[in-house]
Formats: C-alpha cells, structure tokens, sequence
C-alpha cells in the first residue's frame, strides 16, 4: 500500500503540465498563515456580513479563492502535523486529536505515548522547515505551535532557525499563562520560556515584522520561510482591549470554546486581520511582495462561536462543518487575481506545494500524501481524482470519513456504538439527506477504501 501511495504520488506529479513558476530561476519567500478555530464563512470573501476583513478580503481579490478546501484534521494538533510533514498525521501516532493541556494524552495511544514523554511530533519526521533549511532558506515560527511539550519536540529541532511561539492549546492572550487552574506560562523563544507585554495577535505581527527585516539585513538574496499560526480565534475569548491585571479566573466562560460573546468573537478575527495587514504591508514596504507566495488557511472547522457557515457539524466532527475551511493563496505573477478554486484541496496539499515551490522534495522513503494543489491552481485544471480521508479520536470516540468521487461516508463510533451516513456531497454540502439506506454498494465500497487506509497509515511507534 505505502509503495502504491508513492508512486501514485509521482505519477500525479509527472502527469501535471509545466508551470510558469518551474520556469522562473528566482526562487521566492513564502509567507504560510494559520488562524485557529475559524469558521468556514467568518470572513467577508466567505460571506460573513457582521465581521469586518478587509485585508484577507484584499488578499482574495489578489489571489486564488480555494471554495471546497479542507483541514487534515477536526481538531489543532492533528492538522498542523500533516501541515509540517506533508503526511496524513495518523502516520506519526498519538496526534488524531489535540494535545491536552499540560501534555495531556485524550485517547489510549496519546495517552500511552505522554507517560513515555513521546506525546508530540518526533524530530525523525520529516517537517517543511527541515526541508526548506537545507534547501538554503531561513525559517522562522511566530504564533502557535501545540506539537509537543517537552523540549525534543520544540520547533527548533524541526528546522525553525526562529521561533516565538505558544507551545500549547490556548493561552490567555495578555498574560500568556495556559488555561487555569495551574496558569502555567507557555510562551516560548526558541525553546525557552520568556516574558513579554502585549496582545499576543498583535505580538506576533510585530515579530514576524521584526524577522522579515532582520533577513533583509543580513542577505537580501537568501529567500525565507515564515510560518505564522495565530492562535485567534481561539478561546479565550478576549478582545485586544480587554487587557486586565490578572489572568482570566477559572470560573470565566470565556475559556469556554463555544461561549464565546460575538462582539468580542468578531473583535478578534477583526484584529487577527489588521496583524495580517501589518505583515502584508511590511512585505510591500521592503519590496518583496512580488516575490512572495502567502497562503492564508485554517487548521479546522469553527466551535459553536463561529458564525452559521450553512454546513453540518462543528469541530471536533468529520461532518463539512468540522473540517471544511477557508484557504487563500497569493502568488504575484503566477497564480491569477481574482479568481476561485473549486477542486477539493486539503491542508497537505500546501505541503507540496511549498515544497516543490522552494526548488526541493520530499526525502527517499517519505513520499507525501498530499498532491502539489497550486500546480492545478495556476494552470486552472482540476487535479487527478482522488479520496480524502478523516480520522479523529478523543477519548472513546472516534470520528471517520471519506470523500471520493460524487459521495462522502461519515461514520462516529463511541464504544460499541456506531452511527453512520452516505451523502452526495456535490449536491448537499450541507449533509442533510442521509443516502446510507439508498445506495448500500456505495457506503460498501467507501468503507473498503477506508478501512485500507486505516491500515496503510498504521503509525510505527
């Protein structure tokens, strides 16, 4: 199954036509940020009416618009170690579900691997910024990293040569201490803990602002990778304006990810969207614009804080809801202005794309699971078909699915229990007419091909 995979892969890759960027010598920065928890529709170019983004609106009308792309992932842990490693995260074990705060292991092989001090994203993986590294760029992380507590998991090990980061789930945005009641302070520079005042959106702003110039100083020819994960807006729920002496009491529901009050929920999108403003003028303003790639996306589906997106289901699910997210891709000169993306896509997919963009590839014995999606972007052509597949688990649960050709099987499984739907995703996006009873060969053929992935992506320790 894994040498099939692999050559697929490549056969995907040998079959796309030539792009104009494959032609251009000069190899060009790439900019990749991540909100957290942001529903499907909570920006303007998605349709929200009552949240003002006029940058990443600005963005999309400069870019590509992706309408049907989806996290790796229901939850955070678990998209961003398919976002680094270009791999389904079911392969490294213990990340199908967000590490719990303080290194909180929420399913048995999570929890296995915590009491061994082994819950996070093992430096053997192979991470983009590794990749990118030796292929002659700088690499910086600001924002949120949530792939393991313990010092051998921290971004520097990952090929990061910068890193001001979030080292878990959620951080109370002023006073940088993780959810009560042992407040514990996780924010980190390069590995060690570190004080520091402000907003934490605006805090990473200013120092991916702060990186990028430094670069600029010290070899303007030397192009870099900038991963910036926000964590907003992800609870808690606090507004740049809410600073108050003392971290948020226990008690609080603004820790709470489904309670969020939505004045203070569009505040911090509104704000999420002014740093990223700030960042995208700061390129401008050293004239590398032109030869930056941004990608903008989301590592799940929104909470119940996050505006109606007309979809099923939330995060934590394999309903569209859960995993269906905003992407927006900016490539001066390469990918056309304007325009809309209506292909499936999944958050891997970046991976290959940043990859092959960068001028490097994956390592012998580490093929991708995701498909170069911006080859298909830039030539205007849908990529080869293909099914994606979903697996969530926490606690006794267990969230599946897959998606292939017309159709899309949904199962949740809690102990001996087992719920199941067939929908014909194409047409009802929004999952509404259960199709399980009507086309039992269908929901036969979908659980073969998942039950063959399931044992294709086996993690190995």
């Amino acid at each position: 199954m894994r040498i099939f995979a692999s050559v697929a892969v490549v056969l995907l890759f040998a079959s796309a036509p030539v792009s104009a960027a494959e032609r251009s010598s000069t190899r060009p920065n790439i900019v990749l940020i991540m909100s957290d928890d942001m529903g499907w529709r909570d920006l303007g170019c998605y349709g929200v009416k009552d949240i003002r983004t006029p940058q990443l609106d600005q963005l999309a009308r400069e870019g590509v618009r992706f309408t049907r792309f989806y996290s790796n992932g229901t939850e955070c842990s678990p998209t961003r170690t398919a976002l680094l490693t270009g791999r389904y995260q079911h392969r490294v074990g213990g990340l199908e579900c967000a590490i719990g705060t303080g290194n909180v292991g929420r399913y048995d092989d999570a929890a296995r691997l915590a009491a061994q001090h082994e819950l996070g994203l093992p430096v053997t993986e192979t991470s983009v910024a590794q990749l990118l590294k030796k292929a002659g760029y700088a690499t910086a992380i600001v924002g949120k990293w949530h792939l393991g507590y313990d010092d051998k998991f921290a971004p520097g090990g990952h090929g990061f040569d910068h890193a001001l980061y979030c080292a878990g789930g959620g951080m109370d945005y002023f006073h940088h201490v993780e959810d009560p009641p042992k407040y514990e302070p996780v924010l980190r520079l390069d590995g060690k803990p570190i004080q520091r005042r402000g907003y934490f959106t605006d805090m990473i702003a200013d120092d991916s602002i702060n990186w990028m110039r430094e670069q600029a100083t010290r070899d303007a020819r030397r192009p870099f990778f900038l991963y910036v994960p926000f964590t907003a807006p992800h609870s808690p729920f606090q507004a740049p304006d809410e600073e108050q002496p003392q971290p948020l009491p226990a008690d609080s529901p603004r820790w709470n990810q489904g309670k969020a009050p939505p004045a203070v929920y569009a505040a911090m999108i509104e704000s999420l969207d002014r740093a990223i403003g700030r960042i995208l003028a700061a390129l401008k303003e050293q004239q590398l614009d032109k030869n930056t790639v941004v990608i903008f996306t989301n590592d799940n589906g929104g909470t119940a804080s996050a505006r109606p997106t007309g979809l099923r289901g939330q995060k934590g699910t394999t309903f569209e809801g859960g995993v269906r997210v905003p992407c927006i891709v900016r490539w001066p000169s390469v990918l056309r202005a304007g325009t809309e993306f209506s292909h499936p896509g999944m958050t891997f997919d970046l991976t290959a794309s940043i990859v092959r963009i960068a001028g490097t590839k994956a390592p012998a014995g580490r093929a991708f699971d995701g498909i170069d999606i911006l080859r298909y972007a830039e030539t205007g052509t849908a990529p080869p078909g293909r099914a994606l597949f979903w697996r969530g688990r926490r606690g006794q649960g267990t969230w599946r699915a897959v998606r292939d050709d017309a159709f899309k099987y949904v199962s949740r499984q809690n102990g001996s229990n087992v719920e199941e739907w067939l929908f014909e995703i194409e047409r009802d996006q929004a999952e509404e007419k259960d199709l399980l009873a009507q086309r039992p060969a269908d929901v036969k053929r979908l659980k073969a091909k998942l039950a063959a992935w399931e044992t294709e992506v086996r993690p190995t320790r």
